[in-house]
């Protein structure tokens, strides 16, 4: 029997949307979606688990993500009471700087008196906390199994979307507002071709990174352990490597190690100590000598850092709106991915509650709201450049006298509270980049850093001792 066009019922006075991707960022704009439209289909080609379990289209969820404070506060306007969800599921509140011991391209950051956080988890549990929160709205509905094939509509107004179900059936829902959140897999720039809408400008950074990550049993117990991180310096002109130690739930340690072009890690389980070992320092792979690995060694190569200008389409059509990596990606070592689509799906909220789902513009309105979040952390990581082949072409003197703005701005943070809490506010997406700008920021760039730089990481006694080998799991 072919398949048929669905016949629509009359939509609820409040309207009725369509998310493209049942994932994170999905998820959260359905949230966002739920306080101004009547109803809301979550269309998710994977079946989604009914708990903190792998999916089979994320395979970067293997690998450490972190979530910064200005990314779990947006969720938490989205979804009051998602952070206490997570932390009674076992993920952790670390605070910052005091929780993390972290080398940056300039030198080792001093644990500072705290003024940020960040949660720490599995990617696994941090999802399925969110999904139940969405999932148990009365607005929202899942069909997972399911594919979108295109979107209805023509360039000047998207109408909803053709889906194929797991039966094989064909059909169309229709919507006042169609959200792309689908991920780093995103058609949009097809679909919206197909309806004759102008293609957006694309840009592209691909430094080659592959990351692998492995869980082990943390030598801490249950206790308290910062995040350790030890990052790669672009403006070396040469391949990079990083290390991060994550303590998430269950007592266990998931590490991550990245390489770009050169000197990319594999999933040989031998090779994972050295490959961290031979970080800008050691600290990492000392950390784990003698940690036991709960896992094998899981690989994920496809990070290059890619963004879509969709705000810059005059033409966008309406009841059309793309959020979280459906518009950029970016390197993971950066952590920005989840913040990012929080804060998309924020401004998608707030947009709505001031216009309405029908209101001329509005598409262009959010598209132009999502960007500013998504423009910060595109700067953020525009250090990849740097890297050895991750462009076609040299970088620019802007991009370049830029680098050396931001390799100040990161040695004077070194040694400086000021600098560095402002370099925190902007990293973990808590205020825009402006932030740095500001004359005491600025002064105390100009003036250098007026401390010694710490040689070593700033490691407590007990620290010391789990990466020296000296304490031992009973």
């Amino acid at each position: 029997m072919s398949a048929s066009d669905e016949t629509p019922s009359e939509p609820s006075h409040r309207g009725r949307a369509v998310v493209i991707g049942g994932g994170l960022a999905g998820m959260l704009a359905a949230a966002a979606l739920s306080g101004s439209v009547g109803e809301i289909t979550v269309i998710e080609q994977d079946a989604l688990p009914a708990g903190p379990e792998p999916r089979r289209n994320l395979p970067q969820a293997r690998h450490a993500h972190v979530l910064w404070s200005g990314g779990a506060e947006a969720m938490e306007q989205l979804l009051p009471g998602v952070t206490r969800g997570w932390l009674a599921a076992g993920a952790h509140r670390i605070p910052l700087t005091s929780g993390m011991v972290a080398l940056s391209p300039q030198g080792w950051y001093r644990r500072w008196r705290d003024s940020h956080y960040l949660i720490s988890c599995g990617r696994d549990l941090l999802d399925a906390t969110v999904r139940d929160l969405v999932l148990a709205l009365p607005s929202v509905t899942l069909l997972d199994s399911t594919r979108v094939l295109s979107l209805e509509g023509d360039a000047s107004r998207v109408t909803g979307a053709r889906v194929r179900t797991a039966d094989g059936t064909e059909r169309v829902l229709q919507a006042d507002l169609t959200v792309d959140a689908s991920g780093r897999g995103t058609h949009t720039r097809q679909w919206l071709d197909v309806l004759g809408v102008p293609a957006a400008r694309e840009e592209v950074v691909d430094p080659g990174v592959v990351y692998a990550s492995r869980v082990f049993r943390s030598p801490a117990g249950d206790q308290p352990f910062p995040v350790v991180n030890v990052q790669a310096n672009p403006r070396m002109m040469e391949p990079g490597r990083t290390a991060v130690v994550l303590p998430i739930e269950a007592g266990q340690w998931l590490v991550t190690l990245s390489g770009t072009r050169g000197v990319r890690p594999t999933s040989a389980p031998d090779a994972f100590g050295p490959f961290a070992l031979q970080a800008r320092h050691p600290v990492v792979g000392d950390l784990i000598a003698d940690a036991e690995p709960l896992g094998e060694v899981a690989t994920f190569a496809n990070n290059a850092s890619r963004r879509h200008f969709f705000e810059k389409v005059k033409q966008w059509p309406e009841g059309y709106v793309a959020l979280g990596d459906s518009v950029a990606v970016y390197n993971p070592v950066y952590g920005h991915g989840m913040s990012v689509a929080a804060q998309g799906a924020l401004a998608l909220r707030e947009t709505l509650a001031e216009h309405g789902v029908t209101a001329q513009g509005l598409a262009r309105r959010v598209q132009l709201a999502v960007a500013r979040p998504v423009g910060t952390a595109w700067m953020l990581a525009g250090q990849d450049i740097f890297y050895p082949g991750a462009t076609a072409r040299r970088p620019r003197l802007t991009e370049r006298v830029l680098g050396r703005c931001v390799d100040r701005l990161m040695r004077t943070s070194t040694s400086s509270y000021t600098v560095a809490t402002a370099l925190t506010d902007v990293m973990t997406l808590s205020t825009p980049v402006t932030r740095l700008v500001r004359p005491r920021v600025l002064l105390a760039t100009l003036a250098g850093p007026r401390r010694p730089q710490l040689m070593d990481p700033p490691l407590t006694g007990r620290e010391l001792a789990l990466a020296k080998g000296a304490q031992k799991t009973p």
